[in-house]
């Protein structure tokens, strides 16, 4: 398969189950402009295995606030329960 579809379809997928938690908020990483680099970042980690692969990427991610001038990386603003569908979603991924 071609490797530009497979980056799209995981991003279509990231881009609808995961989101940044922010207080009582949800922004999906669609929504945030986050989920095709994330979706590059799962594969390009994917020799890793899923697990790993999504905590490597999360790490790898830093996310501009504010101005841009500081940023965040990705994991510290993704719950638990966010990784885990992350890991789920590339554990399905993978295997096909």
């Amino acid at each position: 398969m071609d490797s530009h579809i497979r980056i799209s379809d995981l991003e279509n997928i990231i881009s609808e189950k995961v989101f940044i938690k922010i207080e009582n908020w949800n922004l999906y990483l669609g929504d945030a402009g986050l989920a095709r680099h994330l979706a590059i970042e799962c594969i390009s980690n994917k020799e890793q295995g899923p697990l790993e692969a999504s905590k490597i990427s999360l790490k790898a991610i830093n996310v501009k606030v504010g101005d841009g001038v500081n940023s965040i990386p990705l994991i510290n603003l993704i719950t638990t329960s966010q990784v885990q569908e992350l890991q789920e979603i590339l554990e399905s991924f993978f295997e096909n």
